[in-house]
């Protein structure tokens, strides 16, 4: 009687650097997708609830566009319409009174904490990590970041 031997499942290929970015790529979509849902049951565009997250301290009009990846003129309309909301304000740096900068009211860190609560909930897959595993991604996440923004 002959035996057939099944050989072992070759090891998967490691993927390349873009197939990397594009699956995370698609998570940031995704990501994206959810925060626009939950910015809208608040009367935010997407745009709006991305600049609300990021002022986690004052922060110049002309870094917030940088981080949005957006014009100036694009942020000015952004932080007015917020400043409508009462959820930022705008004030003269000290140092150079030329530098806007733009920061929370109580208002806005209330917005921002129900917003982040509410992704949280929507994360659910990022929980079952463990704490070994979070650190490392985000170990890898730094390494990422550094080379996709030096072009």
């Amino acid at each position: 009687m002959t035996r057939t031997v099944t050989p072992a499942p070759s090891p998967r290929a490691a993927p390349t650097p873009v197939q990397l970015m594009d699956q995370l790529a698609q998570a940031a979509a995704g990501y994206y997708r959810n925060f626009a849902v939950v910015a809208a049951k608040r009367g935010l565009t997407l745009m709006q609830g991305k600049m609300l997250s990021l002022l986690r301290q004052p922060m110049p009009m002309r870094t917030l566009a940088d981080l949005l990846a957006c014009d100036a003129s694009n942020v000015t309309g952004i932080v007015d319409r917020l400043e409508a909301h009462e959820l930022v304000r705008r004030e003269a740096d000290p140092a150079d009174r030329r530098i806007k900068m733009v920061m929370l009211t109580e208002e806005g860190e209330r917005t921002v904490r129900l917003i982040r609560a509410e992704l949280m909930s929507m994360l659910s897959g990022l929980e079952e990590l463990g704490e070994d595993e979070r650190a490392t991604f985000q170990h890898l996440l730094s390494q990422v970041f550094p080379a996709v923004t030096s072009s």
